[in-house]
């Protein structure tokens, strides 16, 4: 049920400035509660009050108070307000991360999974290096199947609550042949003699024990009178199963507070469920729900568009966002139409120069990517500007661990004598080659005074590199040698892709398991796509070594740069959004992967980011993005339609685009062909009707010598057909392959 607030004027002080559905959160101290806390409505501030009214109304002692947090520094921030309304420091409490409190507990009853008090927690290299060694009997091919990629399965199912007893054949994928599971079995054994565990144990460990230990799970029910959750939609399987035991009670109603928001639960890749918070009244029956909608961060304007957006959604309890402030109507989202992702980097850059040049603070500005990859564009944009940047949870695009390893390939390629390059990525991916070799390596240069490329040449002629590294070091060198043949005849860019896929290096990451994983390989992508903007591969290693010498001298007055998912919880006055396109925004493997339920998470990635804005936020799109050299035509993402008009203001093409009739502007046909196609198509199967060809469908294949028409790269004329890619002399491009559907037939 819903909860009504009911405000009364006989309240302590810390009470009186909060609003009535705060106020009712807080209140609501009996029985199971679900706060549905929306962005910038005061989600941190009723829990830490919520808390303290505990304490400060007697209902309970500080030891008597679970309070989970998914992060060190929401503990600490909430430790610190508790003290703050108390007036006092508060000791002995049960506050802080789950893998925190799950260590405190797994200490008091180690002996239960055949661990000691003191046991050892593993980090990841410590990981590794124990699950190679449990592995070597099973003969796995460590080529194929990466130990980094077993641990990651074995990770996923820890955070799913299955011991390697709950593993089913059915769970057990085709992943290192289907020995997934008794590489797991091998490894826990191996940590219980140990005496280790690491962290996926910490939690896995202690549910167990729970589940299995009713005199250790009656302890707890005697203990923890109340339990606290912060950002219970980002809850996965185990965190669930750990908290429901740790709640529910026979025939007693549970005192949990869980407070979260479903419009904002964009972690399914790390495993959250956001059906954890869908079904709470489920779980927990009775359990009075209090929504917080009143917004004090964004305009009126902001939030109108936000909510509009995510109304969409089908799996959500519902919410409606409402300014909580009196003057906050402020300026519409803009979208902003543009021709391509190289304009969309000057506009962008533009703007925050504008901005800056008003007296707004560098700071207080944010661009918020969908994916890694879109980075560099911005920041060789801001560096030619002069713009300070930060990059917000992660490196810098040409500090990414792949993309230093790329370029130590293209060094290579470009100078055999850099032994530096040629040393990070003679065993990346790995070839059999160890320390002891690497020393026989550089005895044999300096022997002969050569490089080190050289000497490996002359060691694999004679026949002195040996065993399993001798033919993949000789693929290696071949690749080299093919590529710096190739590069005269073929370009740098096809040289450098045709290397890093023969080489193994992207194959390397292809097969990696991890969430990372696809956003390297697309930063990689992004990599090759930047070497067209170049004459010569010397020419893109020179920019990249200035680039990279950059010095970040202006304090702290800084763009932030970061991914939507990183800036979850933060907010600036500006906000940037960049290719809102299909494919890109959604995701297109997002969409492959999760079908609707993957579409209803962008969603809500799209509502994080719009939200991250106190007065401006700024969308744009691109009409074409360049992919591997080529110029593709992009179509607006689906999420800027579903924008209620009202709070929009559109620039550019897109004022066209969000009009009913944008599909016949000639104009506008012009210049977004695709774009035109999509809204005719959509239309005509609104109407009921199948488009004909002049509606977008395309009557005729194309053949070699036609001539035709591309919205990038002007005329040309067809050399060869591959299916619906088409090989395009152009008259001022050059030669091109791009997909028919992006070219016009000239009759």
């Amino acid at each position: 049920m819903t909860h009504s607030p009911n405000p009364s004027s006989d309240r302590p002080d810390y009470l009186q400035r909060l609003n009535p559905e705060q106020r009712a959160a807080i209140e609501t101290t009996d029985g199971p509660l679900l706060v549905l806390a929306g962005a910038g409505t005061g989600k941190t501030r009723v829990l830490t009050t919520r808390f303290a009214h505990i304490l400060l109304s007697g209902r309970a002692r500080p030891h008597q108070i679970l309070a989970v947090t998914f992060t060190n520094k929401a503990a600490r921030e909430m430790r610190e307000r508790i003290g703050a309304i108390l007036g006092t420091p508060v000791e002995g409490l049960w506050l802080g991360t789950f893998h925190a409190l799950c260590a405190r507990m797994l200490r008091r009853h180690a002996e239960y999974v055949g661990l000691s008090s003191g046991f050892t927690i593993l980090d990841t290299d410590d990981q590794l290096r124990l699950l190679k060694q449990v592995i070597e009997p099973l003969r796995i091919d460590a080529k194929r199947w990466p130990s980094q990629g077993i641990l990651g399965v074995i990770q996923r199912w820890k955070d799913r609550g299955l011991t390697p007893e709950r593993v089913t054949p059915a769970e057990d994928t085709d992943f290192a042949n289907g020995q997934c599971r008794a590489a797991y079995a091998a490894y826990q054994a191996r940590l219980i003699q140990l005496n280790a565990c690491d962290f996926g144990d910490l939690m896995l460990h202690v549910t167990e024990i729970l589940r299995t230990r009713p005199d250790v799970l009656a302890q707890y029910h005697r203990l923890f009178r109340y339990i606290l959750v912060d950002e219970y939609q980002d809850t996965n399987t185990i965190q669930y199963l750990w908290l429901r035991l740790l709640a529910q009670r026979e025939g007693q109603s549970a005192n949990i507070c869980c407070v979260g928001d479903d419009d904002q639960s964009i972690y399914s890749w790390r495993g959250a469920e956001v059906e954890n918070i869908l079904r709470f009244e489920r779980d927990f029956p009775g359990a009075v729900i209090v929504r917080l909608e009143r917004n004090y961060r964004s305009t009126a304007q902001i939030l109108g568009a936000a909510s509009g957006l995510i109304a969409h959604n089908d799996g959500r309890l519902g919410k409606t966002l409402r300014p909580g402030r009196e003057d906050s109507s402020g300026e519409k989202v803009r979208v902003v139409a543009v021709w391509d992702s190289d304009d969309e980097a000057r506009m962008v850059g533009e703007e925050i120069a504008r901005l800056r040049a008003g007296g707004h603070s560098l700071a207080e500005m944010a661009i918020l990517v969908r994916a890694g990859f879109q980075t560099r564009a911005f920041e060789e944009r801001l560096i030619a500007l002069g713009v300070p940047y930060r990059v917000v949870g992660g490196l810098r695009f040409y500090e990414r661990a792949e993309i230093r390893d790329a370029l130590a390939y293209m060094r290579v390629l470009s100078q055999p004598a850099d032994d530096l390059a040629f040393e990070r990525i003679i065993n990346v991916p790995r070839r059999g080659i160890g320390a002891a070799a690497l020393q026989k390596f550089h005895a044999a240069a300096r022997a002969g005074n050569m490089p080190l490329t050289q000497a490996v040449q002359d060691l694999l002629a004679g026949g002195e590199i040996k065993g399993r590294a001798r033919e993949p070091m000789a693929a290696l060198m071949d690749c080299l040698q093919r590529g710096r043949d190739a590069l005269p005849r073929e370009g740098h860019v096809v040289v450098v892709e045709t290397l890093l896929e023969e080489a193994g290096y992207i194959d390397m990451w292809k097969a990696d398991p991890s969430p990372e994983a696809p956003g390297r390989v697309d930063n990689l992508k992004e990599l090759v796509r930047a070497l067209a903007d170049f004459e010569s591969l010397e020419g893109f290693l020179e920019h990249v070594a200035l680039v990279m010498e950059n010095e970040e001298n202006a304090g702290d007055a800084r763009v932030s740069l970061m991914t939507l998912h990183g800036a979850k919880g933060l907010e600036f006055d500006t906000v940037f959004l960049p290719g809102w396109e299909e494919g890109v925004f959604p995701s297109q493997r997002t969409l492959d992967e999760g079908g609707l339920k993957g579409l209803e998470e962008e969603r809500r990635l799209a509502y994080v980011g719009i939200t991250r804005a106190r007065h401006r936020a700024i969308i744009s799109h691109a009409a074409s993005r360049r992919i591997y050299g080529n110029w593709q035509s992009a179509i607006p993402s689906r999420f800027i339609e579903e924008l209620p008009d009202e709070h929009v203001a559109t620039s550019g093409a897109a004022s066209q685009a969000r009009t009913r009739t944008f599909g016949h502007a000639p104009e506008f046909s012009q210049a977004f062909p695709v774009v035109a196609r999509r809204a005719r198509m959509t239309e005509a199967l609104a109407r009921g009707t199948a488009p004909d060809a002049a509606s977008g469908a395309r009557s005729a294949a194309f053949g070699a010598g036609e001539r035709v028409f591309h919205q990038k790269f002007g005329y040309g004329t067809v050399t060869s057909v591959d299916g619906s890619r088409l090989e395009i002399a152009f008259e001022k491009a050059g030669s091109k392959r791009v997909l028919d559907q992006f070219i016009e037939k000239i009759s």
